[in-house]
């Protein structure tokens, strides 16, 4: 689907060239290993509609959703050589689901694997499926006791045919954590007393503790988009978005006039200040508001008072005013001040700002690939 970007909503843009040079990057730290995509909330809110297919083409033929209803959606955008895995696979009529449209169901505990056997079963013949075993995330997976019951009575899989056995990492993105050692030697012990199978441990921070963690396939998912996998590190990622939105208004502030909802904001001397097109409706939290900045060719927009429902005001003082002539729009997020950047600002993660904005922007995807910029509304893809 194409369409003009309009020029006064904002606009989240998605470099689907550097999307595929991240890929490329993380499948060669693992040389020995399956490098799969983890495309669940949308691709992180970045449209898997246009994320997936551009990641099949540069290679990846393993895709993890987290639900049914997204492996459904992911399905026919794939061609049938490339294999979704869906993590939440919670029910029997979801593993059912699975089971009728080529998607795997990752197992959790003793009652989702006693399902698939009632199913394989009735339908006469063994159904694929992932196990995951808990290593001390205490998330998902089957816990320690059901993991040795398991390992007692190995019939217990009879009729599944058990393609791969996963665990994940708590605190992989803190290189020197002693929960990373202690995860992988869980790991490696139960998956020796288990039946046979592909291993996996390692997302996209795991990736970079090193070889004994990749085992035969690894998930990353957040490093993909530009998320900074190394905690207090050079980001090795290339920034994948860039988050513009419409100057609305330009008024000039006296000293003593005040700002946003409550007046919390009073200017001490003369200010230029510009009234921008984006708020907390399109995931600019209020939280953190005052730490946070817009850019704007190279300058810094001090974020002034409280975030609305759809408009924000920051401060233009510093940048001439003939800057502004024909140019109406200042960046939120652009290659130097990213995802990470912003997340720190607001006091949160990169995984939240990417959903967020992800979901409430106008998408507007490059790739220098195509022959021509494509773009997608953020309400386009439910419909």
């Amino acid at each position: 689907m194409s369409c003009s970007v309009p020029q006064a909503s904002t606009v989240l843009s998605i470099d689907l060239a550097a999307l595929v040079r991240n890929y490329a990057f993380l499948a060669r730290q693992v040389p020995k290993a399956l490098c799969a995509a983890v495309v669940k909330a949308d691709a992180y809110g970045l449209g898997v509609a246009h994320i997936a297919p551009a990641l099949e083409g540069a290679g990846v033929r393993e895709f993890f959703v987290a639900h049914v209803d997204e492996g459904l959606f992911l399905r026919p955008l794939l061609s049938q050589q490339s294999h979704i895995t869906v993590l939440h696979a919670c029910s029997p009529e979801v593993i059912d689901i699975c089971f009728a449209h080529n998607l795997r169901p990752v197992l959790n505990s003793l009652d989702h694997i006693s399902w698939v056997r009632s199913m394989a079963h009735l339908r006469g013949q063994k159904i694929n499926v992932a196990l995951q075993i808990d290593t001390g995330m205490s998330r998902l997976g089957l816990p320690p006791t059901e993991i040795e019951s398991l390992i007692e009575n190995p019939t217990a899989l009879d009729g599944l045919s058990l393609s791969l056995i996963m665990s994940h990492l708590a605190c992989a993105d803190t290189p020197h954590h002693p929960a990373n050692a202690q995860q992988r030697a869980r790991f490696c012990h139960y998956t020796t007393l288990l039946p046979q199978a592909p291993l996996s441990l390692a997302a996209s921070s795991g990736i970079f503790l090193g070889e004994n963690y990749h085992f035969n396939l690894v998930r990353p998912g957040a490093a993909l988009y530009g998320i900074n996998p190394l905690f207090e590190q050079p980001n090795p990622l290339e920034a994948v978005v860039q988050l513009q939105a419409p100057i609305l208004q330009i008024r000039t502030l006296n000293k003593g006039d005040c700002v946003g909802y409550g007046l919390t904001w009073q200017a001490d001397k003369r200010h230029r200040v510009a009234t921008i097109g984006i708020g907390y409706a399109h995931g600019f939290a209020r939280r953190g508001a005052a730490q946070g900045c817009a850019w704007f060719k190279g300058y810094r927009l001090p974020i002034l008072g409280r975030i609305s429902m759809d408009s924000m005001a920051v401060d233009i003082s510093n940048v001439p005013e003939s800057q502004f002539q024909g140019e109406r729009k200042v960046d939120l997020l652009n290659k130097t001040y990213g995802v990470d950047d912003l997340a720190k600002a607001q006091g949160t993660i990169g995984y939240e700002i990417l959903t967020s904005f992800g979901q409430c922007s106008h998408r507007f995807y490059t790739n220098d690939s195509y022959s021509a910029k494509k773009e997608i509304g953020c309400l386009q893809h439910a419909s």
